[in-house]
């Protein structure tokens, strides 16, 4: 009768843990966070880098492609540009160069774009 408890115990927690193990999400193959992820009040944006300051820069970017970068309409865009801001919590990767292509994840504060990251490709 022990023997009897025995099996349909491990049957049991044996059908539970499957159960509870099929029922979660897969696992990622790459855990690390990309570039791409963002947290809850960062944007992000690409274009072409039309000036450099001191403490900033502009950037070239067509209108409606802040954020996600997809446009909604099946015009050509427009280009507008943007001033970002550099901090000593900036990170750089590349050299700021005008007429480089830069993406940008920035916030923000105060009515200025303060960048959080720039990645400069030639």
């Amino acid at each position: 009768m022990k023997n009897l408890y025995r099996v349909v115990f491990v049957t049991v927690a044996s059908v539970m843990l499957v159960a509870s193990l099929s029922a979660m999400p897969p696992a990622a193959d790459n855990p690390q966070p990309t570039a791409t992820a963002q947290t809850p009040g960062q944007l992000s944006v690409s274009g072409k880098i039309t000036a450099i300051g001191k403490n900033s820069f502009t950037l070239a970017v067509a209108e409606g492609q802040t954020s996600s970068g997809q446009q909604f309409s099946q015009e050509t865009p427009k280009a507008k540009s943007m001033i970002f801001h550099i901090d000593k919590n900036t990170t750089m990767e590349g050299k700021l160069k005008v007429n480089a292509t830069a993406d940008v994840t920035y916030r923000e504060e105060n009515g200025k774009n303060i960048a959080i990251s720039v990645h400069v490709t030639e």
